[in-house]
């Protein structure tokens, strides 16, 4: 399948853009877990530095205010954020769209995990903490996870949103995901280079997905002219 199979200049477009974003995303997020892996887990100097200036500039309501905000990055938030997302985006059946939102926020998990269990990069010194974590660093799951989420609800929002609240609408799920992903760092549980990670990987989550939803409508399409041209 190709980008001139689709139809008309639209589609093309979309092809070539979900294809360039899962590419160079999945060359940055490669060239960072290659210099980890060489590092072996260790910090770079910028994390360090980054690290060591969050520590040091969170006066306790910042503390507070991180850790409302990473509690809807992850677990029951995210995934019933997904099914909204889902059920909005779909026009038809609201159940299985929630559902599906559901299915894609856990299929961006998977590669996730298994690249953290190969990486296996250590935390920053837990005494630095400001919250409760668990599991490797690389990639920050509270980042990879939002920021799936705020793709699920932007395209959405892309589909429904209407009026002067579109571009608020539009833009708000892409906020909050930024927001979880320095609050990572605000609470010392994760290296900068941690929360990069995961939102490199959810971009090329994001490029691959799209071109699987390309590809069935294109499919969906052929399928439907084929009949049309079937019948006397």
């Amino acid at each position: 399948m190709s980008p001139s199979d689709a139809d008309g200049p639209r589609s093309a477009r979309a092809w070539w853009l979900s294809a360039g974003l899962a590419l160079v995303c999945g060359a940055l997020l490669a060239v960072l877990v290659a210099a980890t892996a060489t590092a072996h887990g260790a910090p770079f100097g910028v994390d360090a530095w980054m690290h060591g200036w969050a520590l040091g500039h969170r006066p306790p309501w910042v503390r507070n205010l991180a850790v409302a905000v990473t509690v809807t990055g992850s677990g029951v938030p995210a995934y019933a954020l997904a099914a909204l997302g889902g059920a909005l985006a779909t026009c038809a059946n609201r159940w299985l769209g929630a559902l599906l939102g559901m299915v894609a926020l856990a299929s961006a998990q998977v590669p996730r995990i298994v690249l953290a269990s190969v990486l296996a990069r250590p935390r920053p010194p837990g005494a630095g903490w400001a919250w409760s974590a668990s599991g490797w660093a690389m990639p920050s799951g509270h980042t990879t996870t939002s920021l799936v989420v705020a793709i699920l609800l932007t395209f959405a929002a892309h589909r429904r949103a209407r009026g002067r609240w579109r571009p608020v609408l539009l833009t708000l799920p892409v906020v909050w995901a930024a927001a979880v992903g320095v609050s990572r760092i605000v609470l010392g549980m994760h290296w900068p280079s941690d929360v990069a990670a995961g939102w490199l990987l959810a971009a090329c989550w994001a490029g691959l997905a799209a071109l699987v939803v390309l590809l069935l409508r294109h499919r969906t399409a052929g399928a439907t002219t084929s009949r049309e041209r079937q019948r006397p």
